[in-house]
């Protein structure tokens, strides 16, 4: 098994996309596992695209920061259609953690392009070699952050759980927010043993 492990994450703008990123990279650094982590950040602040790449396992300026196509170990994903700008960055077996919340782009508003549904995004996962773990919004606790949420679906989902026990990632989570600490952990809890919704394609 490979010590190096690369995520992808993908999503829009307002979601807390990069606070996933975070608490993974100060967990690596709390083991003393090499971690590089680059975000990127779409025109707007709150819809915009949202992508962060985070690896694992290498030592400092020994690699490039960013994840060639077909590099990502992970995909987590924060939003259905911007999944399929991550579909080719995932390696064949790479896990792909999806959660179905729906943003329009702008296209699709304007009626200039369809918004893709379950089974497309789904499709393509498969196609690329990848395996899909799909998480419907409506099973969410009420009041949970969602990528809070999801972290704990990508720790249950993925070889994120060989480097970070669950006791690793609910240490940096109440450190992060000290006051609202019991809620973001029993977000991350409900993530870790969340239902995946099986899409047929």
């Amino acid at each position: 098994m490979s010590n190096y492990f690369d995520i992808y994450t993908v999503g829009v703008g307002g979601q807390g996309l990069l606070t996933i990123s975070d608490i993974i990279t100060q967990a690596a650094a709390d083991k003393g596992i090499g971690v590089n982590f680059f975000p990127t950040k779409g025109m707007a602040q709150r819809g915009g695209f949202v992508k962060t790449q985070l690896r694992l396992g290498r030592e400092a300026g020994s690699y490039s920061p960013s994840i060639s196509p077909g590099g990502a170990d992970l995909i987590v994903s924060m939003e259905l259609s911007e999944t399929l700008k991550a579909v080719r960055y995932g390696k064949r077996g790479a896990d792909y953690v999806i959660l179905g919340l729906r943003w329009q782009p702008t296209a699709v508003m304007l009626g200039k392009a369809p918004y893709p549904d379950e089974k497309q995004v789904v499709g393509e996962i498969r196609e690329n070699g990848g395996v899909a773990h799909y998480f419907a919004p409506e099973a969410m606790p009420d009041g949970a952050r969602a990528n809070i949420y999801m972290l704990g679906a990508a720790h249950a989902h993925s070889r994120l759980n060989s480097f970070f026990s669950k006791r690793d990632m609910e240490k940096i989570i109440t450190e992060s927010w000290k006051s609202a600490a019991q809620e973001n952990i029993e977000a991350f809890r409900a993530g870790c043993s969340a239902p995946e919704k099986d899409i047929a394609v």
